[in-house]
């Protein structure tokens, strides 16, 4: 059996310095009201690994308008105008990472794996001071494996035992997420008296430490 507790109960786990990944792609599976328990409590200095940064409004976008983040780690972050402000003032350190590449170094994190080659970057300003391998004749980056110390993960629902379903596209960053974090919590919009069916699963409970709803 997973730990059931409340979304308030989830938002206090989240401490200064913490380094998070938030799942969704937007506003799509994203844990919003999960994030906004965050923002009731003090934590600040988070480093943020996720997709984008939303928009100003909405679930991650309002921990970079509230100036909870010191530090990005994302694939764009042109929907939320703030991000882009506060980075030019020098109040906030914004990594680019290629949407792919991004996936890859989660998904390595989470395999326990040394990090990834990938010829995406190669000949641009993605491979300042990083290492070039060639291999047949071909040049690849080496990019390292990212994890964190809490994922949020959004659920369409989930069961007892932290056995998870999303629905759609909102699996999106939410599964590799998973796999990559100290402690995982999912928001979940429907908690299942019964076990998931196997075939409902999208994200197995050993991955999941507490169920917020």
């Amino acid at each position: 059996m997973k730990k059931i507790i409340s979304l308030a109960e989830a938002g206090r786990l989240i401490t200064d310095s913490s380094s998070i990944m938030v799942g969704g792609f937007l506003r799509c599976g994203t844990p919003a009201r999960l994030i906004d328990e965050i923002l009731k409590n003090t934590a600040s200095n988070l480093t943020l690994i996720a997709n984008d940064t939303c928009v100003p409004e909405h679930d991650r976008g309002k921990l970079i308008v509230n100036k909870r983040v010191k530090k990005v780690i994302a694939a764009h972050i042109g929907t939320n105008p703030e991000t882009g402000k506060q980075f030019n003032a020098g109040e906030l350190d914004v990594e680019l990472v290629p949407m792919g590449t991004l996936v890859e170094r989660i998904r390595a994190g989470g395999a326990g794996l040394g990090g990834v080659l990938t010829p995406t970057g190669i000949g641009t300003s993605v491979a300042e001071n990083k290492k070039v391998v060639e291999i047949d004749g071909r040049k690849f980056l080496f990019e390292k494996p990212l994890k964190a110390d809490f994922a949020l993960i959004y659920g369409t629902k989930a069961d007892k035992f932290g056995n998870v379903f999303l629905s759609g596209t909102t699996r999106n960053f939410n599964t590799v997420m998973a796999t990559a974090a100290e402690t995982v919590i999912v928001e979940a919009e429907e908690l299942c008296d019964e076990p998931l069916h196997p075939d409902e699963i999208t994200i197995p409970g050993i991955f999941v430490d507490y169920v917020a709803v």
